[in-house]
C-alpha cells in the first residue's frame, strides 16, 4: 500500500486496536465530548469539522481552543484508520478540515489528492520543539517533497512481558513464540497486521517491502508455527491483559506500548514492552505513529492550521499522552518536562530511543492484503 497503491478496504491493523478501547473508556470519552460539543453556542464565529480517534476529542483539550478562538468543533470519532480514510476518499473530505489517524493514512492523503500540504516554514516553531527524530523534513509524512501532516503520538510494537514470570533477556528474540517450553504460554493479539509484521520480521521477511511468493510462503510458515505454539489469539485487550497479569500468558505479541502503558501507570510496572535485537541485520521492532493532517476542502481556513499547531503544543501533547484509555509517547520534546516521574516510568521513556534505534518505522505495506488473507486462512485451519 505504499503511496496508496493497495485497496482501501483492509483494516491495516487498526480495527482491533481501536475497538478494544470500547471496554476501556473510549466510548465514554466520545459521549462526554459529544455532549460537550452539542452544548456549544451555535453562533460561534468559527467552526471546524474534525475526524479523530479517542483522546483527541477530550473536552479538556477542545474547550480551551474553542473559547480562545470563539469556535465550535464538530467531532467524527473513528475507530478504524482505513475506514476513516475511505470515508474521506469517497467525498467526505469536502466536509472536514482536519483528521488525526495512523501516520500511513495521513501520508496517503497526498497521493489521494485531498491533502492540504503543510508549509514547513509556517510550522517552524512546532518542528523546533520536536525531538530531532521528528523534525522536518520528516520522511514518513512526506509526499512529493511536501509535508502531509505533523506527528502527534507514537510508541513501539514488541513483546510485552510479565517480568514476575519471565526475564526480559529471554525476549531479546521472538524465539520463545516457537519454543515448545512456551507452548500454551503465549497470547497473540488478533489486531489485523500488528501481530503479523513482527513475526514476519523474525522469519527474515521485511513486510514493508514488496514481497514475492517465496516471501509470502515464509510468512505463512511462521504464522502456522506460531499458531501451533500459542495458547490464545485474542482481540479483547482486557482479556489479554488479565491473562498477562495473572501469569496465564508469559507474553503478548502484537501490541507493545499501546497495549501496556496504561497498565504500567496503574501500578503494574512489572509489565514491560521491549523490542528484540536485530536478527541477521533486520530490525525486529516496529515504531507506530499517529499524525494529524489538514484536509483540502476548498476552505483552507486559518483556524484549522491554528488547531494543528495547538494539538502538538507541549501542554496539549501532555494531555494527549495520558488519557483514560491509553498512554502514549508524544513527539514534542518540551512536553517531557511536564510528565511526572510515574508517567515517565509508565511510558518507558528511559528505553524509548533504544526501541527507536532497533525498529522499523510502520509504513503502508505493499502486500498487506495478502498477509491478512494468510492470517485468516491459517487461523481457520488452526
Amino acid at each position: 500500500m505504499k503511496k496508496g497503491t493497495a485497496g482501501i478496504g483492509n483494516t491495516f491493523g487498526s480495527v482491533g486496536r481501536r475497538s478494544v478501547l470500547k471496554g476501556m473508556g473510549g466510548l465514554g470519552l466520545a459521549a462526554v465530548a459529544g455532549n460537550f460539543l452539542a452544548s456549544r453556542d451555535a453562533k460561534a464565529a468559527e467552526s471546524l469539522n474534525y475526524m479523530c480517534w479517542e483522546g483527541y476529542n477530550t473536552p479538556s483539550i477542545l474547550e480551551p481552543f474553542q473559547k480562545q478562538k470563539d469556535a465550535s468543533i464538530s467531532i467524527d470519532l473513528i475507530t478504524d484508520s482505513a475506514g476513516g480514510f475511505a470515508k474521506l476518499a469517497a467525498g467526505a473530505s469536502r466536509d472536514f478540515d482536519l483528521v488525526s489517524s495512523d501516520s500511513p493514512w495521513i501520508q496517503r492523503m497526498g497521493p489521494a489528492g485531498f491533502c492540504r500540504f503543510i508549509e514547513e516554514a509556517d510550522f517552524a516553531e512546532q518542528f523546533a520543539e520536536f525531538y530531532p527524530q521528528f523534525r522536518a523534513p520528516f520522511a514518513p509524512l512526506q509526499f512529493d517533497g511536501k509535508a502531509t501532516g505533523l506527528p502527534t503520538r507514537w510508541g513501539w510494537v514488541g513483546p510485552t512481558v510479565n517480568t514476575k514470570f519471565d526475564k526480559l533477556e529471554t525476549w531479546s528474540s521472538y524465539a520463545p513464540v516457537f519454543d515448545s517450553a512456551y507452548k500454551d504460554k503465549i497470547c497473540l493479539l488478533d489486531w489485523g497486521d500488528w501481530p503479523i509484521m513482527p513475526l514476519a520480521l523474525y522469519a527474515g521477511v521485511n513486510p514493508y517491502e514488496e514481497l514475492d511468493q517465496a516471501a509470502l510462503d515464509e510468512v505463512r510458515k511462521v504464522l502456522r508455527a506460531a499458531f501451533k505454539n500459542t495458547r490464545a489469539i485474542v482481540a479483547d485487550l482486557a482479556i489479554a491483559q488479565k491473562g498477562l497479569i495473572d501469569g496465564s500468558f508469559r507474553a503478548l505479541i502484537g501490541g507493545g506500548t499501546y497495549a501496556t502503558s496504561a497498565l504500567r501507570l496503574k501500578g503494574h510496572d512489572y509489565i514491560q514492552s521491549i523490542v528484540p535485537e536485530p536478527k541477521n541485520g533486520l530490525k525486529q521492532g516496529i515504531i507506530w505513529m499517529e499524525a494529524t493532517g489538514l484536509i483540502d476542502n476548498g476552505k483552507n481556513s486559518q483556524i484549522a492550521a491554528d488547531f494543528l499547531k495547538y494539538i502538538v503544543s507541549p501542554e496539549v501533547a501532555k494531555q494527549l499522552a495520558i488519557t483514560e484509555a491509553t498512554c502514549n509517547l508524544v513527539p514534542n520534546s518540551k512536553a517531557e518536562a511536564l510528565f511526572s516521574d510515574a508517567e515517565k516510568k509508565a511510558l518507558q521513556m528511559d528505553y524509548m530511543w533504544t526501541a527507536w534505534d532497533n525498529s522499523q518505522f510502520h509504513t503502508a505495506a505493499p502486500n498487506i492484503d495478502d498477509m491478512l488473507a494468510i492470517w485468516q486462512e491459517e487461523l481457520a485451519a488452526r
